[in-house]
């Protein structure tokens, strides 16, 4: 019954390509093969009887209880102006030399990450925020949209990071499996923590790959990114303790928090939200219609998430049902070149659906089907789900349809063209697969630091 599981995923992919809802694209789609698989005599009835616990470990599951706790932290953070208050205090720093806006761009994209986690509320935050002034100072367009699109995509790989909780999770659950497959009991276990301190050195080295082309373009090519005016940095305002003392502090708290043991990352996202809410009351952008905005989007991002949870749930059941899973890991195990190519059909595949479906349906539908197989042949969970991490960010920056693209086209002025934000993210693309290729040769750059923390 192969064939019957190899249709459902294409009708899937037909229905979400025709713009129908996620969630309910694929609960329906599994619940009408389901009811055909029945009426047919392939499957039987009952196999759906499992779904009621399936459902109920997914609202009992501590790991996601993080999920809503670090998007109310983001959109509190969002909604502060702290990206307002850090992007001036990094221009005042840094403008008084060719690119240094640009450079301060991707610093504040990489402390927003580290405090937020959250892509398209960075990308359209920067937008507004240093695309007019990068344009005003004279920038090239395809120079000031590339930059912010890539700084704006640190939050899929620098924790704490919604795409690394929801990961971790997964990856979890299949790095068991491979090991029962394997004959192990009682099989180890990879936490949230250890993708959280895995992705902090790759991500740290991709902003780091980020300021050195930035700093080498200024450097051959000044009229691209020329250096700020005496009169605009003396018009700049400078607070330096309290604009960056606030998002240092929460970042320690978070991070620091998990990386010394003392909280995992569901309690950390407990006190980063808790300390998100007294940044905002410090600042005084906290009042009672904007704690009801802040608890409407927290609300309507993770109901959408869980949403899709519920329906991939649904759909893998019924994939499983009908063989899907086995025919897929087989059909891994028997390509010519062994584990490794395995692998990067899986990467190559999983960047072109990047194109189409957001992280949170990878996560939930296509990484459950292919990482048991994948951990089954030895890949280290932590490495592999920083992998997965950087070609996900990655598809998030790649023409023609890169979600990072849209968002800052919606907010970008009408002079700037697309073609030129296309060209713009080129040169970031080519870095973040550098990275990936360096993963590829040195997996230490993912495994040493959590073996260093955890022993």
């Amino acid at each position: 019954m192969e064939w019957v599981a190899l249709l459902m995923f294409a009708v899937v992919a037909v229905a979400l390509l025709a713009g129908f809802p996620v969630a309910f694209t694929l609960a329906g789609t599994a619940l009408l093969f389901a009811a055909l698989g029945d009426a047919m005599g392939w499957i039987h009835a009952s196999m759906l009887w499992a779904m009621p616990n399936r459902l109920f470990g997914i609202m009992g599951n501590a790991t996601l209880m993080a999920v809503p706790l670090f998007i109310f932290m983001g959109i509190t953070l969002e909604k502060s102006r702290i990206a307002e208050d850090l992007l001036g205090a990094m221009a005042r720093l840094l403008g008084n030399r060719a690119g240094g806006l640009a450079i301060a761009v991707a610093l504040v994209g990489m402390l927003l990450a580290a405090s937020t986690g959250i892509v398209g509320a960075t990308v359209v935050t920067m937008g507004l925020l240093s695309l007019p002034a990068m344009l005003k100072r004279g920038y090239e367009p395809e120079v000031a949209c590339g930059t912010i699109c890539a700084s704006g995509t640190l939050g899929q790989i620098i924790p704490p990071s919604i795409v690394l909780v929801l990961l971790g999770d997964v990856l979890s659950a299949a790095y068991q499996q491979a090991q029962r497959t394997m004959g192990k009991y009682p099989p180890d276990s990879v936490s949230v923590g250890d993708l959280f301190v895995g992705a902090l050195l790759p991500g740290v080295l991709l902003v780091l790959l980020y300021i050195a082309y930035l700093s080498i373009k200024a450097w051959m090519q000044p009229h691209t990114m020329p250096a700020a005016s005496d009169e605009e940095l003396a018009a700049t305002p400078v607070r330096w303790l309290p604009t960056f003392a606030a998002p240092v502090m929460l970042i320690l708290l978070v991070l620091g928090s998990i990386l010394g043991g003392y909280a995992t990352p569901t309690e950390a996202s407990a006190v980063g939200a808790v300390g998100a809410l007294v940044l905002a009351a410090f600042k005084r952008e906290l009042n009672w219609r904007r704690t009801m905005e802040i608890a409407r989007q927290t609300a309507l991002t993770t109901a959408m998430v869980f949403m899709i949870l519920v329906g991939a749930s649904v759909f893998s059941l019924v994939f499983r049902a009908y063989g899907g899973d086995e025919w897929i890991q087989q059909g891994l195990h028997a390509l010519p070149g062994g584990a490794w190519a395995a692998l990067w059909l899986v990467l190559l595949v999983m960047f072109f659906l990047g194109f189409v479906l957001d992280f949170i349906e990878i996560t939930f539908v296509v990484v459950p089907l292919v990482a048991p197989a994948l951990l089954a042949s030895g890949f280290d969970p932590v490495w592999l789900g920083v992998m997965f991490a950087l070609v996900l960010q990655t598809s998030f920056l790649t023409p023609p349809f890169g979600f990072s693209l849209f968002y800052l086209r919606g907010v970008a002025p009408a002079r700037v063209h697309t073609a030129q934000i296309y060209r713009g993210v080129l040169p970031f693309i080519l870095l973040q697969w550098l990275l990936i290729a360096g993963l590829m040769v040195w997996p230490g750059l993912a495994t040493w630091l959590p073996h260093w923390v955890y022993g």
